[in-house]
Parts: structure tokens; sequence; C-alpha cells
């Protein structure tokens, strides 16, 4: 596949670039600025809030993964990050993954709460993330004529080990027997890459560990 990452030198976007291309696909590696080209990446510099500067990122590809975050103090900026991908992919006719927040998912125990919410899952420390989060899936949800599928962490995403086994969900957090829902970064690469390769067809769907 040819696969448009943006948001490739991140810490979720590198990861997914990893598990593509050493499945045999080729990523373009959209940041912006370029680092050195791979076998397998083609790295292009351009300014991921522009629809027009993403067009030519995204025209061609197979399918696009939108992996950014703002920096901190900055969430609320991440719908205005995204508006831009659902433009410039419904405009090429690409499918979209975007790679989300835990903070729209409902609670396991009780349906009706979000997990932003629910300060077990979520410490008011994180509060602005899972805030944003859900804001950026309400700008998803206002396009339904772009091929979105919005993928949800569970709580807590770290870098770690890559097993290559996961539990896959949709709206509902995902917990392991001992309460503890996580997964890592690079568990959470294959369920991506994974999708790309076998869509499940939901518009949402979140992992975590096994």
């Amino acid at each position: 596949m040819e696969i448009t990452v943006i948001g490739a030198t991140g810490t979720v976007g590198s990861r997914i670039t990893t598990e593509a291309t050493w499945r045999g696909h080729h990523v373009r590696a959209v940041s912006r600025g370029s680092g050195p080209a791979r076998p397998g990446v083609t790295p292009v510099a351009a300014d991921v809030g522009s629809p027009r500067a993403l067009a030519d990122a995204v025209a061609g590809a197979d399918a696009v993964v939108l992996a950014v975050r703002p920096a901190a103090g900055h969430e609320e900026a991440i719908v205005g990050l995204t508006e831009p991908a659902l433009d410039a992919t419904a405009a090429a006719g690409v499918p979209l993954i975007v790679i989300g927040g835990a903070g729209s998912l409902r609670t396991p125990d009780n349906p009706a709460t979000l997990v932003a919410d629910d300060e077990r899952y979520v410490p008011r420390a994180w509060r602005a993330v899972a805030s944003a989060s859900t804001a950026q899936l309400r700008a998803c949800e206002r396009r339904p004529e772009v091929d979105w599928t919005y993928l949800s962490p569970p709580a807590v995403l770290a870098p770690g080990e890559r097993t290559g086994r996961y539990r896959r969900g949709t709206t509902v957090l995902l917990r392991a027997a001992d309460g503890s829902s996580r997964i890592s970064v690079e568990d959470l690469a294959v369920a991506v890459v994974d999708e790309l390769e076998n869509p499940g067809g939901e518009r949402r769907i979140t992992v975590s560990a096994s």
C-alpha cells in the first residue's frame, strides 16, 4: 500500500511508519520539517494545518493516517489540525484513520458517562487533552461524507514492547481484569496497520493490550 502518515515524526506517527514499512508498505512521512529518506519512506515537508499543503501528500495514496498532537497548553488546536486532513482526504477520495484520544469513549460501568468526565481514568491534569479529543471526534462527525475512522487508544498510551497482540472494541473503553486500560504505542501501531490492511467498517474503534 501507499500510506500517507501525517505527523510521522511524532511518538505515534513514527511507530506507525516503522510498522507499515516493516510490513512492506511505502509511507509518505508528512511533518512540518523534512528528514532524510530511508527505505520505504519518502519524507514530505508540509504545513499539516493546511489542506492545500496536504493535497499533494494524500493524492494517489491508498490510505491516510492522521497522528498529530498539539503542544501542551494548546490542546484545543487539535480540531484545527484535523479539519485540513478531512478536507484533503475528501478531495482526494482517500480513507482516513484519525488517531484520537480516549476521552470520547464511554466508561465500561456507566455507558452514559464519557471517559473525559471520569477522574478514575482522566486525572484533572489530563482533562484538557481528553476534552480536545472529544472535540476532534465531533469535527469528524460533522463530515459524514468523508471516509474516516476514529481510533481511540485506551486510558494510558506509552512507548513499550511490540507484542503484536491487542483487543479491539468500538465506543466503550476497554479494561484488563485488574481494571487497567493501557497499550504500548508499538502495539497501537500494529492495530493501525491491521486496520489499514483489513478495514473493519466501523467509524469508531478502540484497542487495548490483550
